[in-house]
């Protein structure tokens, strides 16, 4: 079995790695030979520690993913965030490969939300309002600073002394960036991505302005909620997988009429993304594992033994 301790795969990660991997691995979300399980959310001795299981198959990958937040890790020097990746042998069924993967996770989830964008925003998308201030949300400006021009981010937390970090941490990407209270941040973007751990609406829907795009994120599990629901009733929807998004992704909250376009079927253009630039946006990202098998794949293809 081959093992990727953590900081191997964080030396081989970024974000072009990524977006190639996770472009590839929503078109296989989308095809018939490919396998998602449902979602196992368990708990630790400590019930405020979380964790969850993802698996998923193809023709030629099958395997899983534990991704896991102790909460009090950040006083002891130590993330909250940990994941870990396990590939079978497809021919015996033991461990072929088992990654740790906390900060491949984060590029992964930057990566899906990157991809889903530079297909559905518009092009002269200008001003990003990112919600959250927590580990994910510096991965998303990243990703999304790499596929559109920006001139401005504004940042939206319940901490401004976080959101002011953030802004400071994000200082490298040599765009202006400041905080911003939500209200503002929504009338002013052409992108707004949610990056929390919500469960109620962040914004009201009268503030998102026509030709917004909006990824929601953070929603990967029942009763998380980070948009209002009164924009999917005019909004196109697009998500990683209609099936898992309906049941713990924001489209949890969707009218079960709604019409959840597998964003994989349009990088394939097997149907239509955008229809205009006056058309509001929404792509929902619960998280797949066949993500996660694709990236370990990658890192496996480029790691020396």
């Amino acid at each position: 079995m081959r093992f990727i301790s953590e900081s191997e795969s964080s030396a081989l990660i970024n974000h072009e790695l990524a977006y190639d991997a996770i472009y590839q691995a929503l078109i296989a979300a989308t095809q018939p030979d490919t396998k998602s399980f449902a979602v196992v959310h368990g708990q630790a001795s400590d019930s405020k520690n979380i964790f969850s299981v993802k698996s998923s198959a193809t023709q030629h990958l099958a395997g899983l993913k534990v991704g896991s937040f102790w909460e009090d890790n950040p006083k002891n020097g130590l993330p909250r965030h940990n994941a870990l990746i396990l590939l079978f042998n497809q021919t015996n069924g033991k461990m072929a490969a088992a990654i740790e993967a906390g900060k491949v996770n984060a590029f992964r989830t930057a990566a899906s939300n990157a991809v889903a964008t530079h297909v559905l925003a518009r092009k002269d998308s200008k001003i990003l309002a990112i919600f959250g201030t927590g580990n994910q949300a510096k991965y998303e400006c990243e990703a999304l600073a790499r596929i559109r021009n920006f001139e401005q981010i504004l940042i939206v937390g319940r901490d401004s002394s976080k959101a002011e970090k953030m802004a400071k941490d994000l200082n490298h990407l040599g765009i202006k960036t400041g905080v911003s209270e939500a209200k503002e941040a929504c009338e002013q973007a052409d992108i707004i991505v949610t990056a929390t751990s919500s469960h109620a609406p962040l914004f009201k829907a009268e503030w998102v302005k026509a030709g917004t795009h909006i990824s929601s994120m953070g929603s990967d599990k029942q009763g998380k909620q980070e948009l209002p629901p009164e924009l999917f009733l005019y909004s196109g929807l697009f998500c990683d997988l209609n099936t898992q998004s309906k049941v713990i992704g924001e489209f949890q909250h969707a009218p079960e009429s709604a019409t959840l376009t597998n964003i994989g079927n349009v990088l394939l253009a097997k149907t239509q993304g955008r229809l205009s630039q006056e058309q509001i946006t929404i792509y929902d990202s619960s998280g797949l594992c066949i993500q996660d098998l694709y990236i370990a794949q990658k890192i496996l293809e480029i790691s020396s033994y």
